[in-house]
């Protein structure tokens, strides 16, 4: 369960996510490390990444009308709900006020379940309600986009469809986006393994468990707290559960931060894997560029729409 986790979820904790793998490319020239590192590109913050994502519910939602439908601009997540998903809490703060984001969560489930969109398309004859779901989604039939993952295998998605109309305006090329993002965000399993039996990863790992029993939990890893939690919460109310939730989040995160080196060691860790990746590098850098593009091109949306 660990290593499944930990494969799924640590990029999420790590601020170099992806420029990582461009910052350690050995064997290479100087000219070709200044032509690297002029290439680079850092993530989105996630306040970014909402802005992106606000505009292209803008752009499918002109797509969508075009087509003939009404279509409302799905709430994108905020920044708060953005943060709790990786391998270990890295903020402090952020665990005192939200434990591991459970009421978060709710919320969203929430804005999803009463999303206008649903109950719009079921109210429609079935003849449109299939025309509807082909212009949002896309006809398979009508051909299929295909990206290979780093691990092996492939991914698909419609070639056209409003949203994907509305990634190709903000990206400026849809196809290109989807083999980018889908090798840029899929890196984590390579290394996943080797970093975990690395003894640096170890030593840090042992020493937050020990600082996590000396604060009255015992838990090998983060992984075991999120697994217990439903149990430890169950029959509880709501705010005596949320109680419980905090207490173990903000233990979990002082001792990753401030009683252990366990964040700055996968942080480290992370970029030192990935820098490894070099065959990787044309298509993160490629994704990075295009995040970047979106964002602009975003910021253009919102203002002509301001």
């Amino acid at each position: 369960m660990k290593r499944a986790f930990f494969s799924t979820c640590l990029a999420a904790v790590v601020a170099v996510a992806v420029v990582g793998c461009t910052t350690a490319a050995s064997g290479m020239s100087g000219a070709d490390r200044a032509h690297a590192d002029g290439a680079e590109e850092r993530a989105l913050t996630d306040a970014e990444q909402m802005l992106v994502e606000q505009a292209r519910e803008l752009l499918v939602q002109e797509c969508m009308e075009a087509e003939g439908f009404r279509y409302w601009p799905v709430a994108v997540a905020g920044v708060e709900e953005r943060q709790g998903s990786g391998y270990v809490l890295d903020d402090v703060g952020w665990a005192r006020e939200h434990g591991y984001g459970m009421q978060l969560q709710d919320r969203v489930a929430a804005v999803q379940q009463n999303d206008p969109n649903h109950a719009y398309a079921n109210a429609l004859p079935d003849a449109e309600r299939v025309r509807y779901s082909k212009a949002l989604d896309g006809d398979p039939s009508a051909g299929m986009l295909t990206a290979e993952l780093p691990m092996g295998g492939y991914v698909q998605t419609p070639g056209d469809s409003c949203l994907a109309r509305a990634k190709g305006e903000l990206y400026g090329d849809f196809a290109a986006w989807f083999q980018a993002e889908k090798v840029a965000t899929n890196l984590v399993g390579l290394y996943a393994p080797e970093l975990m039996a690395d003894e640096r990863f170890e030593v840090a790992l042992r020493a937050w468990s020990e600082c996590m029993r000396e604060r009255g939990h015992d838990y090998p890893d983060p992984p075991a707290i999120r697994e217990e939690l439903p149990f430890l919460t169950d029959g509880l109310s709501d705010e005596k559960a949320h109680d419980v939730e905090k207490e173990l989040a903000v233990a979990e995160a002082i001792c990753a931060t401030q009683e252990t080196s366990l964040v700055r060691t996968t942080r480290d860790l992370e970029s030192e894997y990935r820098g490894r990746l070099g065959q990787y590098r044309d298509d993160v850098i490629n994704y990075q560029r295009l995040q970047h593009a979106a964002l602009e091109n975003a910021r253009d949306i919102h203002a002509g729409r301001g």
